[in-house]
């Protein structure tokens, strides 16, 4: 299983939703690729913004080895999930879908915990640290829910 977490530029959210996942599957024994991408290019090749890096390391994860990139067409065929952030996000994904299959794999992280609600993780970038904790805990949530589908029976029916 390869799962994909997207935001804007790939600093804040999805490193952090990269690391809290890929941490998780390993404590859970749970085999799975997890990365992570922006839907525009700005940070291509940085590290993940420094409030992120902090709040990851204070709950015990570590994602300064992770470099920004962005989303791209060939990730439909990478990825057997793709998770996104807000709506700008999924618009700006699935615009670059060729196919209904390939549509099928993205969806909205907090669907995971609010199913069907598309409700968006906030931005931290212009917020204080109290924003990316906040954001912290809605991915810990979300994570905590994608390892359980995929124990249980993989991403169908996010």
């Amino acid at each position: 299983m390869k799962i994909l977490m997207v935001c804007l530029g790939n600093i804040c959210r999805s490193p952090l939703a990269e690391g809290i996942l890929r941490d998780k599957a390993r404590k859970m024994g749970v085999e799975i690729t997890v990365d992570s991408a922006g839907t525009a290019a700005y940070h291509t090749g940085e590290r993940p913004d420094r409030r992120s890096q902090e709040v990851a390391k204070k709950h015990g994860i570590d994602i300064s080895s992770q470099r920004a990139r962005q989303f791209t067409r060939s990730d439909f065929e990478e990825f057997d999930g793709i998770f996104v952030m807000d709506s700008s996000n999924y618009d700006n994904v699935i615009s670059l879908a060729s196919s209904p299959e390939e549509a099928k794999k993205v969806e909205y992280i907090l669907n995971m915990i609010y199913p069907g609600k598309d409700l968006p993780i906030p931005d931290p970038y212009y917020g204080g640290n109290d924003g990316f904790e906040n954001v912290f805990k809605m991915l810990d949530d979300s994570c905590e829910k994608i390892i359980e589908k995929v124990k249980s029976n993989g991403l169908e029916g996010s």
